[in-house]
């Protein structure tokens, strides 16, 4: 009867111990890694641009931490958003902004459109964002083998509103020819960068800039590895 009790007893402080650890480890793992939570607008630009390009970085390494996306995250968002960063991206199905960046429910505010243009709704929708919303980082976010870039370049006769889009990526296409190296990643990059310049002129988001309440930013996808590069 003693050897029973003791080894039940063992058993017992065994168990106890090994979920106090399980549980110790688990806390300290969050508490290393210094992420906003709902609060998200408590930050600087610099320290929202450096949220999107280390969550780029797990997702390309399969380190994904599915973080913000179940269902306790769902009802504190559905109260109401403040999002750390915005991403001016292309409606390409191959770069969905929260996947590549590793993030979940209420953590980006996202705007896409094909050739991930700065139209005059794309603009005032990232106006809102920081203004309103409150987000520190603005991307523009191209990627490898745009095919409105690729379009615009060869001079695609297309139908509908199609060529709008064309119309708007034309400058840049223009301003990349010539340069040495690959011409549609020099008219992509070249096309983030004329969008980034057109966000900036807003002044609404200029004023943000200006207080030091906002960055923006370009960045190129590549489709064959899920790196986000810095463009500048």
């Amino acid at each position: 009867m003693i050897n029973k009790h003791l080894s039940r007893r063992n058993l017992l402080q065994l168990g106890t111990g090994a979920i106090t650890v399980g549980v110790a480890v688990r806390f300290a793992s969050y508490l290393a890694i210094p992420e906003p939570a709902l609060a998200q607008n408590n930050i600087t630009p610099d320290a929202a641009l450096q949220f999107l390009i280390d969550g780029n970085n797990r997702f390309i390494n399969n380190k994904h931490r599915y973080k913000n996306q179940g269902s306790i995250r769902l009802k504190e968002v559905a109260k109401g958003q403040e999002p750390f960063a915005s991403i001016l991206g292309c409606a390409d199905s191959r770069v969905p902004a929260e996947i590549i960046f590793d993030q979940g429910l209420g953590d980006l505010f996202v705007c896409r459109v094909a050739g991930n243009i700065a139209t005059p709704e794309e603009i005032g929708s990232l106006e809102f964002g920081s203004l309103v919303l409150g987000a520190k980082v603005i991307m523009v976010l191209g990627h490898e083998r745009c095919g409105a870039v690729d379009a615009t370049i060869k001079g695609a006769q297309v139908p509908g509103q199609i060529g709008s889009l064309l119309e708007a990526i034309k400058p840049a296409v223009e301003k990349s020819q010539g340069q040495p190296g690959d011409r549609l990643e020099n008219a992509c990059k070249a096309n983030i960068l004329l969008q980034v310049e057109k966000l900036k002129a807003s002044p609404v988001l200029a004023e943000l800039i200006a207080t030091n309440k906002l960055k923006i930013v370009g960045g190129y996808y590549d489709l064959d590895t899920g790196k986000v590069s810095l463009v500048s």
